[in-house]
């Protein structure tokens, strides 16, 4: 293996575990707080801690064994390289990772009486499950047609949560206010990079393979490869285009997951609620 992609690969690792302790501090600190916050805070932040686990552990196996998805390129030779398995576990981690967004956005609208971001809210998982759809065609079928699709709700996603964040500041306590404040510039910088990098990435590699007249894969027969057959590669071309997402998706993203446990809370919370159905 070059050392160039040992380098990555063992930073990846590295990272993961470190996210897993930085975990166990903010469980660790909600323990300590929680005598101190209302009940119906406390329930959302134990939420946003065990969806973080996941999100946390999703982006660590991941890391452990990277895969490129739709050529089937792994650093490792083992049945957990497997592309199915891999999106398999990424699509758990992921919705949970959505969820997490959808409760911040669900907290601050009740916090601001906002309905635009109440109906974000709401909006948040469906978009992201549409999302995971559009990633599962394009594993299966090998046509990045889908991963478009999916980069570009996610980018809408990031970008609508964002914008009515931002709509709501100066609405809560300073320190809220600040939080959200990075929140949504850190989506907008994601949405950003999604919409100027990854979707035309994704693009370009579909109309490459259309002009060279690719056939593509039936369900079925996708469902098959992807489970049945991975191929390693040591090629730092090969890994050179998934590196920066990669490297940031399991680090800064999962950042962003664990920060959700340490939120702070508005002290007096309006009677009118909203749902999430």
């Amino acid at each position: 293996m070059p050392d160039e992609l040992l380098w990555w690969w063992e930073s990846l690792v590295t990272v993961s575990l470190f996210n897993l302790v930085a975990w166990w501090h903010a469980s660790l600190q909600l323990r300590k707080r929680q005598q101190y916050l209302p009940i119906h805070v406390l329930k959302t932040r134990r939420w946003q801690l065990w969806l973080s686990l996941a999100y946390v552990i999703g982006c660590g196996y991941r890391s452990f064994f990277p895969v490129f998805d739709v050529p089937r390129l792994c650093l490792v030779d083992s049945t957990l390289s497997s592309a199915f398995i891999g999106r398999s576990v990424a699509t758990l981690a992921e919705i949970c990772f959505a969820a997490q967004w959808a409760l911040l956005a669900k907290e601050v609208a009740v916090n601001t009486r906002s309905s635009a971001l109440g109906f974000i809210a709401r909006l948040i998982l469906p978009m992201i499950l549409v999302a995971e759809l559009c990633s599962w065609y394009s594993v299966l079928t090998q046509s990045n047609i889908g991963h478009v699709f999916e980069e570009s709700v996610w980018a809408v996603s990031a970008a609508a949560l964002s914008l009515t964040l931002l709509g709501t500041n100066n609405q809560q306590h300073m320190s809220i206010n600040r939080w959200c404040l990075i929140a949504a510039c850190a989506g907008l910088m994601y949405a950003t990079y999604m919409a100027a990098i990854d979707v035309p990435m994704y693009w370009s590699r579909w109309l490459v393979d259309e002009s060279l007249g690719r056939s593509y894969m039936g369900l079925e027969q996708g469902l098959w490869d992807a489970s049945h057959r991975w191929q390693v590669s040591m090629h730092w071309s090969d890994w050179q285009s998934e590196i920066v997402w990669m490297s940031v998706y399991f680090s800064v993203g999962v950042w962003f997951s664990i920060s959700f446990v340490h939120m702070p809370h508005q002290t007096s919370v309006p009677r009118l609620t909203l749902r999430i159905t």
